[in-house]
């Protein structure tokens, strides 16, 4: 089996996993587990900064004076909500809008 394959499989496997998640209590405990404090907080830093740069409102010194993110990060973060093609970022955004 190909190292590629093997990556696949093990990345559907984390993906289900997060699939069957059931409540936010769940997924606290998951990512608790699964994450280090560090990981967890940039993940939660990187979803301000979404969250922020959706409203539009804010230049990047200002999310990075709010955050204590780089203002690379956010220009990463940014790159990903408004032009790579996963779409991730803006599909859970319209979601949480209802």
């Amino acid at each position: 089996m190909s190292a590629v394959r093997v990556l696949k499989t093990e990345n559907d496997s984390l993906y289900d996993a997060v699939m069957a998640l059931q409540s936010v209590e769940e997924c606290q405990a998951f990512l608790s587990d699964l994450c280090t404090p560090a990981e967890l907080e940039a993940f939660q830093e990187r979803w301000n900064i979404v969250k922020m740069l959706d409203q539009g409102d804010k230049s990047y010194r200002q999310i990075s004076a709010m955050t204590g993110a780089s203002t690379t990060t956010i220009g990463r973060v940014a790159r990903f909500l408004q032009q790579e093609s996963n779409k991730g970022y803006k599909l859970i955004l319209k979601r949480m809008r209802g």
